[in-house]
């Protein structure tokens, strides 16, 4: 099987990329696609609960966007540095990417908020990423709260007035660098609807990391390696997954993140039972779904992993496809953009 880069190329206006989110966060627009035959239905979010039916379980990712990007300066001289947090190590170590690179060689320290957080790297890794020692007065997670700056991906050039508009609302688990963007338009009240209906919700983690940043550069797809990523799917949602399947429900993935999550404890086990650890699966097409029946998502970057992993759900010619129809009928693409419904 030969999948090129290419394939999964489309023409994006610059200006369909949103830049800022809507506000009630469900007034978002979603175009609903039938899996099967392609054929799309326009409609918005809020109307979310007439695309469902009791029995149905829809399954999020609950990790918690922590304020990851911190600007500061090198302890000797004052010379700037950024940091972006992606994965923690241990306790107050981390794997971060940083900027300039050649400031930052085992040994040297910075400085972020005045001293509020300071860092130490530890190793130089071979991908360039360092292993750096934060300290600070107090939890460290208070003082990143402090200090640090939402990690918004490069195409948001707008500031973000409110940092809980890029988390969803059920975010429980801090650890990610970017927020599974899926599950940003639900709320509360539209939550408790679906539970009333007789949808049910369930959980896991899986906290989104350098893979988020990293774009496909291997002209043939097969040659991309995905950034490992930890995650943890609960008994509970285990029970309710395998309950829901045996009661003739469907399990529907709120997000790119979930379906990974699935599908890989799906893939290394051949069962939907407990697990932690980390996943590296890449789903692109000619991939066998093995649990989930629905998926909610955004609308992603040209040439993506993320947009390979949807043609394998609904087909290469329906996605490409609806992608075609978004850009005519001006959807809004990516992370505060709108949805698409799949089932």
């Amino acid at each position: 099987m030969n999948l090129l880069k290419s394939d999964f190329y489309y023409d994006l206006p610059e200006e369909l990329i949103a830049q800022t989110p809507v506000e009630p966060r469900n007034a978002s627009r979603m175009m609903c696609i039938d899996r099967n035959s392609g054929e799309i239905f326009h409609d918005h979010f809020y109307n979310l609960c007439s695309h469902l039916k009791k029995g149905d379980l829809l399954v999020m990712n609950d990790s918690r966007v922590i304020p990851a990007r911190l600007y500061g300066e090198k302890t000797s001289n004052g010379t700037f540095i950024e940091f972006l947090l992606l994965e923690q190590k241990g306790d107050k170590l981390w794997e971060i990417i940083c900027r300039p690179g050649k400031k930052a060689k085992v040994g040297t320290e910075f400085s972020f908020g005045n001293g509020r957080l300071t860092a130490k790297v530890i190793e130089v890794k071979d991908d360039g990423n360092r292993i750096v020692q934060f300290s600070c007065e107090g939890n460290f997670f208070t003082a990143l709260e402090d200090v640090g700056q939402m990690p918004l991906p490069p195409y948001i050039k707008e500031k973000l007035e409110n940092k809980e508009r890029y988390q969803t609302v059920y975010s429980n688990e801090l650890g990610s660098a970017a927020a599974p963007t899926a599950g940003l338009h639900f709320t509360t009240d539209m939550l408790d609807e679906l539970r009333e209906m007789g949808v049910k919700t369930a959980f896991v983690t899986l906290h989104v990391g350098l893979g988020t940043f990293r774009p496909v550069k291997e002209d043939n797809v097969l040659e991309h390696k995905m950034h490992s990523e930890h995650y943890y799917l609960p008994k509970e949602t285990a029970d309710l997954i395998n309950e829901t399947k045996a009661n003739g429900g469907r399990v529907i993935a709120v997000g790119t993140t979930t379906c990974r999550t699935l599908e890989s404890v799906a893939t290394f086990y051949n069962e939907i039972a407990e697990h932690e650890g980390y996943t590296d699966i890449f789903i692109y097409p000619s991939y066998q779904f093995k649990c989930i029946d629905g998926l909610i998502t955004n609308f992603h970057l040209p040439e993506s992993t993320l947009i390979m992993l949807v043609s394998a759900f609904m087909g290469y010619d329906n996605t490409m496809n609806a992608y075609k129809t978004a850009v005519e009928e001006k959807y809004r693409f990516f992370s505060f953009g709108d949805s698409m419904c799949i089932l």
